[in-house]
């Protein structure tokens, strides 16, 4: 496909990472892009990193259609554009947003872009915004997931999809931009808005709870306090701003806060394991007054049992999936941020990989072992 396409009739082939069924590992296979409608922007990924998400489904948690590409946090070059593309430009290197947006629905208009209305219909059909599919396989119709499949050399993702951000920032670290390091970071800094000064309590310190750090840091929050079970967590979360750090199964866990807290609990409380005991934990820990932002996964139709006495108090209990971001806004701040030596993200970064090798990160994943990991891609050719 010529670098300046603008029209439907060029068929392009690469390589991706392929579900076709769950409990089974991805296959490398050979896809096909037959055109690009108006508002499409066909990206040349170079770096897409590994998310939960991304396993939840292909353990089958997480119900999508099959088969799909996977990857939803994903960094390259836009290759060529639809003839209505405006805000890009072919060359720009650019993070693609899973959550793309309309701008026009009934949630868009009362700016909840995260709820957009096509994206919720389409986006679970394994479509993109306008309900339909670019890839094929051997002819039969292929799945996008998120609207980004980005564990491939290419993706095809609409315009509000795809965000220029500054040229210097490595592909490794910009891909981590677009999901886990937004999550994160945005819950404290754009959802929570947490106050300087405050005491703030991280609960399960995975990729997006170091982001949480992260954007508990940057806010000037006078105790960021870690919780994970597993005790090599401790330095990560150290590094990445906490200023106390307690194993998940200690006996005394909620004592502990308690004092490092004046007795009160905790100002903030993120909830990033994703399990029916962390959750319990993050509102006993949790201060009159304070605010729970939820962002962990259990399975849907889970039900949970907690305390009805740990929610009194003016408990504020809130759900984040995206960290109240605004792609356009938020991506080239925490590119910035990178460049200025003020957001780590090397450091989230402990595997890298080739497509080929993409399972072993997933493997990986599954045995606690990852942070974050990288498949590289289209880097020699």
């Amino acid at each position: 496909m010529e670098p300046d396409l603008k029209t439907k009739s060029t068929m392009l082939k690469f390589k991706a990472a392929v579900l076709h069924k769950t409990q089974t590992p991805l296959q490398i296979e050979t896809i096909e892009i037959k055109e690009l409608k108006p508002t499409d922007v066909l990206i040349r990924l170079h770096a897409s990193g590994l998310c939960h998400t991304d396993l939840e489904v292909m353990q089958g948690q997480l119900a999508y259609p099959l088969p799909i590409i996977l990857g939803h946090e994903g960094a390259g070059v836009v290759e060529a554009i639809g003839k209505d593309v405006t805000e890009l430009k072919i060359g720009d290197h650019v993070i693609c947003s899973w959550n793309p947006n309309c701008g026009a629905c009934f949630y868009c208009d009362r700016d909840q872009p995260i709820l957009c209305e096509p994206f919720g219909l389409h986006q679970p059909a394994g479509h993109l915004m306008d309900g339909t599919s670019r890839y094929s396989i051997d002819g039969k119709k292929l799945h996008h997931f998120s609207v980004v499949s980005s564990h491939a050399q290419y993706c095809v993702v609409p315009q509000s999809g795809a965000i220029a951000v500054n040229k210097n920032i490595g592909f490794d670290q910009a891909c981590l931009i677009g999901c886990g390091v937004m999550t994160g970071v945005g819950a404290a800094v754009r959802y929570a808005q947490v106050q300087e000064g405050s005491h703030v309590l991280v609960i399960g310190c995975g990729a997006v709870g170091l982001n949480v750090i992260q954007g508990a840091r940057l806010q000037k929050a006078q105790t960021i306090i870690a919780v994970d079970r597993i005790p090599d967590r401790h330095l990560p979360c150290i590094k990445m701003g906490a200023t106390h750090f307690i194993q998940s199964d200690d006996a005394n866990i909620l004592p502990m806060i308690k004092d490092l807290t004046k007795g009160r609990g905790a100002d903030y409380v993120f909830e990033c394991a994703g399990n029916e005991q962390s959750l319990r934990m993050s509102l006993e820990a949790l201060r009159p007054g304070g605010q729970l932002v939820i962002l962990g996964k259990t399975q849907v139709n889970q039900d949970v049992k907690l305390r009805f006495g740990s929610m009194m108090g003016e408990k504020r209990i809130v759900r984040s999936s995206y960290g109240g971001a605004r792609p356009h806004r938020d991506f080239p701040w925490l590119a910035d941020l990178y460049m200025q030596g003020d957001l780590l993200l090397d450091e989230l970064i402990t595997h890298r990989l080739q497509l080929e090798n993409i399972n072993d990160g997933f493997d990986a994943m599954s045995r606690g072992e990852v942070l974050r990991a990288v498949v590289q891609m289209n880097r020699n050719e």
